[in-house]
């Protein structure tokens, strides 16, 4: 049984994809966690019904509509964070920065409180509806962030693996996840799940074509992309299921135009001293075009060419709050990337290059040469304080330079991306390149809809430009329309607010501590008082201030514990009690199973990073370095005054000092981005492209200090005059209608799914799919009027994508069982079975008073089976008393001639010839190939293989020959191929 639901993203415009699976026995799994830019804490509720339910969690793709919602579920829903979950590297690392990215950029990622929660709080039942303060909850910090992604387990690409599943969950032994490369992002995953009989495929925003940065999705097993070869891999082909989604690209144009068309649309913006604004992604997309827009900066600056003036002059950015981050993991995830990226680095490592660099006085110089992501010209912008500088420059510049910045997020609703437009929408020389199809949000459309429905509609005016190839593509004028613009900010509460904040934050720990044994301690205190716990044996790893700060944290848990008269009882403890209580040493292990009969053993984490162990310098410091650092954070004014009394400074004064010295210099020096990046020039930038700041640090000082604690969502509403021009190139990187109409038959699923599509998308693919895939049906079977079904479901609605396998569960008799000769084929084993099928464990009884059976029957009178061994589990429902039961042939129906010619045997599957060949020649037989792909068996018989996979036989009219064992030989047509079985002789499969 296989049922499927998807939360989100299903028949509408949302790109947030959520989807339930749920798999005989109960087993459910939860593939990826998205959200949208409206971060709307109601989407989320339905999955939040799900979680004690759920077995694992399956994550496809690094970007906020796949797994933006995941830390804020490990925070804020109990029980979510103890669910296992399974996903690629590039995919934990890229996700990680990115939700850090993300709550960094915007406070509306933490989410409201609802209303209707806080209608539910007694002390704030009459105010609360009528205020509508619009609470912030506590959104999860840095380290936080970390933790749960360091809890998601990687998986490699083609490598089967067996889940963990939850406490909560059915048993899972027989279930096995693969992934697969489905392109378009870095890691990103197309899941392969092998339950029982069902053969399930989730492909959700894959791309089959490659790209710049990004291989091709591994459908095809001709490599990556598919390599030319027309025949899907066998472990993707024929599921049960397929879950797939509809959403493509309006058009379709090949890589090489689509980049051109980019690049052209810059050097036109940026000829004319205009800004040009690419609003992207901060973990996915965002690799392909950096790398795009670098190397083209590469080759028409480097190449010293004098018509290059344009890309030379130009300044090229990257901004966002976790950018370099991003990067960093992008240069260790070469082999998740195209080959061509792998030879670049490979080049890169092998040595050194050496050309000229311009006439300077005719010498040659040796340069390092560049990564494919150590940038040369490309600087990253990681402070609001760098991206201020950088925008007041292009509007005080005398003789303006072009300018282009990438920057996060695509919607402009958040992230640096939002400031840039505002600081440009004004000129009409700039120019607002959108690389995807924004999605349509129910409550209020995305900036970025805004200015792709302009680009759309075509009103006011509209520029066509023409490439070098001669290409036409059109620049849209947004003449002097206004834009509304929401922003949020966080307030600190006061007065009311927090009153109605704090009984809230009461009930709901109360309700905690009632759903976790009545301890009086939120899940969050549990969790953190349980790390402390485990960490009492690892002093060697942290800090003794550390060590002693958790214990005060213990401490004062316990305490707030027994004020509410509730002590942590022995019988919780367990066999835990050795180590977490005092004075105890022995504990009664009598009777006792599993873990608590063992002594407990406490295994020490080492912190790591991706180099090896993390070192933590303070451990390392001196003794009087340590005193002076102890009292800067107990007393900074003091230990200021002190130092200045000509006391010893320490390294670490002594580097505070250095610092403000440098800061105090930084108009004599220009100051470099923070990032990732080497001191060479060769990462910061070439001479004269790169930015010559000055004073940019200083401008971080102007951003708003932090609202620590307890706060609320003020929105500000306004609205802008834009002048700009703005042009859409799609850079989404999404499967197009071609490719899903070649290959969707190609595959040749039993039932399809389609999601995460407008209405419109899905219904029209869906019935492309069905005409595809029931001509395809009929083609190769008999019955013309075969169907496939073919599935679109909304949100919330569960529909069965199972298949009728006609299979039954069945016993077997122990006399039976012992009879079978097992062979191992491919790491299954099969055995031929020749009985009689008895309803409800009965025998038929014989006239032959010595037949085993009627010997049996005497004995087991009871009428229940007596085998333990079921063929096929169907229903697990079903009473093994009433199951029916395969048994011997009795000696009278085993000498019938209905069954002597009912009785042959088959073989099912793809055949080799060469195995085949093999066989022959074991068996007695001479065979021998003649011409191509035909093998000659005695002479008389020959066994040819279409390219469909079907196997033809033809041989001259002999008497059947008896093999070896009793069973018809080759001559007797007993061979098939492709699951058929041949019965007559010299028919064709």
């Amino acid at each position: 049984m296989f049922s499927f639901c998807p939360l989100q993203g299903a028949l509408s415009e949302s790109t947030a994809s959520q989807s339930l699976l749920e798999l005989d026995g109960g087993v459910k799994i939860l593939v990826d966690v998205g959200w949208d830019e409206t971060f709307a804490v109601e989407k989320l509720r339905e999955l939040e019904k799900q979680v004690p339910t759920l077995s694992f969690i399956l994550l496809t793709h690094a970007t906020v509509a796949h797994i933006g919602a995941y830390a804020h579920c490990c925070k804020h829903i109990p029980l979510f964070s103890t669910i296992p979950a399974y996903a690629t590297r590039p995919v934990i690392d890229l996700g990680r920065t990115l939700t850090q990215d993300l709550y960094a950029s915007t406070p509306l990622a933490a989410t409201t409180i609802p209303t209707s929660s806080l209608a539910e709080v007694a002390y704030a039942s009459s105010q609360a509806p009528s205020l509508n303060p619009n609470l912030l909850l506590q959104p999860p910090s840095p380290e936080e962030i970390t933790r749960y992604f360091a809890n998601i387990q990687a998986v490699q690409y083609s490598q089967p693996q067996q889940p963990r599943s939850s406490p909560f969950s059915p048993d899972i032994t027989n279930l096995t996840v693969t992934a697969y490369n489905s392109g378009r992002t870095l890691g990103g995953a197309i899941w392969h799940i092998q339950h029982g009989l069902e053969s399930i495929v989730y492909a959700v925003d894959w791309n089959q074509g490659k790209e710049n940065v990004f291989s091709g999705a591994a459908w095809l097993s001709g490599g990556h992309g598919g390599g030319g070869s027309t025949e899907v891999i066998e472990q993707l082909r024929k599921p049960t299921a397929l879950v797939c989604s509809s959403r493509t690209p309006d058009a379709t144009l090949s890589r090489a135009k689509r980049d051109e068309q980019l690049l052209e649309s810059i050097k036109l913006c940026i000829a004319r001293g205009g800004t040009v604004l690419i609003p992207v992604d901060s973990s996915a997309r965002v690799l392909e075009l950096s790398y795009l827009l670098e190397h083209a900066w590469r080759n028409e600056v480097d190449n010293n060419n004098n018509n290059n003036e344009t890309f030379r002059n130009a300044q090229l950015y990257l901004a966002g709050h976790n950018i370099g981050s991003t990067l960093k993991h992008a240069r260790s995830l070469f082999e998740w990337m195209d080959d061509k990226i792998v030879r670049e680095f490979e080049a890169a490592a092998g040595g050194k290059e050496s050309h000229s660099r311009g006439q300077r006085g005719g010498h040659h110089h040796d340069h390092k040469v560049a990564g494919p992501f150590d940038f040369k010209h490309l600087r990253l912008l990681e402070r609001k304080g760098q991206v201020s500088w950088v925008l007041k420059q292009a509007l005080e510049d005398l003789e303006p330079k072009g300018r282009v910045i990438l920057a996060t997020d695509s919607s402009l609703e958040w992230g640096f991306s939002k400031e840039v437009l505002k600081s440009i929408a004004g000129d009409a020389r700039n120019l607002v390149l959108l690389t995807e199809k924004p999605a349509l949000n129910e409550n209020r459309p995305s900036i970025a809809r805004t200015l792709w429905e302009w680009w759309k509609e075509r009103k006011d005016g509209v520029a066509t430009e023409q490439t070098t190839s001669g290409e036409t593509f059109e620049q849209v004028y947004a003449g002097g329309r206004e834009l509304e613009i929401a922003d949020a900010s966080k307030q600190a509460l006061e007065g009311n607010d927090l009153s109605v904040y704090q009984q809230w934050l009461a009930t709901k720990q109360q309700l905690q501590a009632t759903s976790h044994g009545g301890s009086g301690m939120t899940w969050e205190a549990w969790t953190d008082l349980n790390d402390a716990l485990s960490d009492t044996s690892t002093e060697s790893e942290e800090s003794e201030t550390e060590q002693q700060g958790k214990a005060l944290n213990i401490s004062a848990n316990i305490k707030q514990a027994s004020r509410k008269k509730v002590v942590l009882n022995d019988e919780d403890l367990g066999v835990n009690i050795l180590i977490k209580k005092r004075g105890v040493y022995d504990y009664e292990v009598r009777g006792k199973k599993g873990r608590e009969a063992m002594f407990p053993a406490v295994a020490q984490r080492r912190r790591h990073d991706e180099f090896g162990d993390l070192i933590r310098p303070e451990d390392y410091l001196r003794a009087e370095e340590r005193e002076v650092a102890d009292r800067q954070e107990t007393d900074p004014a003091k230990t200021k005054q002190e130092d200045s009394l000509g006391k010893k400074r320490s390294l670490i004064a002594v580097n505070a000092a250095n610092k403000a010295t440098a800061n105090s210099k930084r108009e004599k020096q220009p100051a470099r981005a923070h990032s990732d990046e080497p001191d060479d020039a060769s990462a910061t930038g070439a001479p004269g492209n790169g930015p010559q700041t000055e004073e940019v640090d200083e401008l971080d000082e102007e951003e708003d200090a932090p609202v620590l604690g307890p706060a609320k969502l003020v929105m500000t509403t306004h609205k802008m005059s834009v002048n700009l021009r703005i042009a859409f190139v799609d850079f989404s990187g999404l499967h197009d209608k071609r490719s899903l109409h070649m290959l969707i038959p190609l595959i040749q699923p039993r039932r399809l799914v389609l999601v995460a599509g407008t209405e419109q998308e899905s219904q029209a693919l869906a019935a492309d799919c069905k005409k595809l895939l029931s001509a395809q049906l009929a083609a190769n079977s008999s019955n013309e009027s075969a169907t496939v079904d073919v599935f679109t479901p909304p949100v919330g609605t569960f529909v069965n994508a199972s298949v009728d396998t006609n299979a039954w569960v069945v016993k077997l008799s122990d006399y039976l069982a012992k009879k079978l000769k097992w062979q191992d084929v491919n790491g299954l084993g099969i055995a031929t079975i020749t009985g009689v099928l008895l309803p409800g464990g009965g025998f038929i009884p014989s006239d032959d008073p010595n037949d085993e059976g009627n010997k049996r029957q005497k004995t087991e009178e009871g009428g229940s089976p007596s085998s333990s061994m079921a063929l096929t589990t169907v229903n697990n429902d079903a009473n093994p008393r009433t199951l029916p039961t395969v048994d011997v042939l009795p000696v009278n129906l085993a000498a019938t001639a209905t069954v002597k010619a009912a009785s042959q045997p088959l073989h099912a599957g793809d055949l080799r010839l060469a195995d085949l060949r093999r066989a022959m020649l074991h068996a007695g037989h001479k065979a021998e190939f003649r011409g191509e792909g035909t093998l000659l068996i005695d002479e008389t018989v020959a066994v040819r293989k279409s390219a469909a996979g079907r196997i033809e036989l033809e041989s001259v009219a002999l008497p059947f020959a008896v093999g070896p064992g009793g069973g018809r030989s080759l001559m007797g047509g007993w061979w098939g191929g492709e699951g058929d079985v041949l019965c007559g002789e010299g028919e064709d499969l």
